[in-house]
């Protein structure tokens, strides 16, 4: 009874705003999981090549840095429910962009959203982080991380979910007439949210303070801002490289492949945190063997998938992948909210997103550079092996 899953189901009995919160972002991950189908399955439809495939994950993931900026000027100046909102409402407005494309047959617009997505997500998450930390209590802190991660994985769970059920039935230009739907009822929901919210400093100016510099933060900060960082080193290019790697094992049937693999993989995202007990989650946020290990399965799940002939063994493999690396995300998460003060989780929140993206941006750089010249998977061999080596000794620096 105290897994995270069950830390959840007390917090949104007791929380109105918070049901409201869940519906709307369930509803706006949807949409975003349609657009993610509408975007990778036109690219593959079109025949794109595997060097498109990982550009187009690197530029959903580059823009994120600017957007976390851009949302931790905008937490100091208005309620983090309104930001939630403008979110929203720029989301929707950026639906245009795919429209346009698959009429007149453009990559670069069909990539464009990807990065627009990308923007909004960084601008969201210190928003979300400190709407979490005013509205629930220091023990309810477990619901908001299991929170994030359903909101996480739900974006290609329901998103793509549908999307693989309607992508050859329907048109795309319906997709995303269903994605338009569920930001404006998101945005509905998260105004009502706003409404009903019992936080009284929603409504108070977060004052700007000291800013947070590295030399002044204690060992457990430090660890808990790089946790989400490490976890996109080793997980960014394995991700980039899925179409990549469905492209090499099925060449006649990318699309039919890749896109349950899509779903294999976020459903593994939202069972993996669930697993973990709520009130142990600050010891396990210190055991360097359980996030390496799961890190390290992640990857040895990924390298076996080229080989593997039957299809049910390829997506338990993804599965069971990100199953683990979803473990490290909900303790990185945990961690950076249960590491601050409501004064600086917004920062915190804001300046892990940053590194998180450049660290995927690294490395998804390299993958970029080397798919060329290699296959998906000895690609992912070079990267993020070096990169797990790398994250173990940053994680065994800065233990407890």
């Amino acid at each position: 009874m105290n897994s995270l899953l069950f830390a959840l189901l007390r917090a949104l009995r007791g929380h109105v705003w918070l049901r409201l919160l869940a519906f709307a972002f369930i509803l706006s991950s949807l949409g975003n999981g349609l657009t993610q189908v509408v975007v990778f399955g036109q690219l593959l439809r079109w025949h794109a090549t595997p060097t498109t495939l990982t550009l187009a994950w690197l530029l959903a993931t580059v823009p994120g840095f600017i957007g976390s900026l851009l949302g931790e000027k905008l937490c100091r100046i208005y309620p983090p429910l309104r930001v939630l909102i403008l979110c929203e409402l720029l989301g929707l407005l950026a639906l245009a962009l795919p429209l346009i494309g698959l009429r007149l047959h453009s990559l670069p617009l069909l990539l464009t959203v990807q990065s627009v997505e990308s923007l909004l997500g960084g601008i969201s998450w210190p928003a979300l982080a400190l709407t979490f930390k005013r509205g629930l209590r220091e023990d309810e802190l477990p619901a908001a991380t299991a929170m994030e991660n359903m909101i996480f994985a739900s974006q290609v769970l329901l998103g793509t979910g549908l999307g693989v059920l309607l992508f050859e039935r329907v048109s795309p230009e319906a997709l995303l007439l269903i994605d338009a739907v569920s930001f404006m009822a998101a945005c509905g929901l998260l105004w009502l949210a706003l409404q009903r919210i019992a936080i009284r400093a929603e409504e108070k100016v977060f004052l700007a303070g000291t800013p947070l510099r590295w030399r002044n933060l204690s060992t457990q900060q430090k660890r808990s801002l790089l946790l989400l960082p490490s976890l996109a080193a080793v997980g960014a290019p394995a991700m980039a490289l899925l179409p990549a790697l469905a492209q090499q094992m099925q060449p006649e049937n990318t699309a039919g492949l890749a896109l349950p693999l899509l779903f294999s993989r976020s459903l593994g995202q939202l069972c993996g945190p669930m697993l973990l007990n709520s009130q142990r989650m600050p010891d396990y946020v210190q055991r360097n063997h359980l996030l390496l290990g799961c890190l390290g399965l992640f990857l040895l799940a990924y390298i076996l998938m080229p080989i593997m002939t039957a299809f049910t063994a390829v997506l338990a493999a993804i599965f069971i992948a990100h199953l683990a690396s979803n473990v490290v995300f909900a303790l990185g998460t945990f961690s950076v909210l249960h590491q601050f003060t409501e004064d600086d989780v917004s920062s915190a929140s804001a300046k892990a997103w940053r590194w998180q993206t450049l660290s995927a941006t690294l490395t998804t750089s390299v993958t970029v550079m080397l798919i060329g010249q290699l296959s998906a998977a000895h690609t992912l061999w070079c990267v993020s092996f070096f990169a797990l080596l790398l994250v173990g000794i940053v994680l065994f620096r800065y233990r407890n």
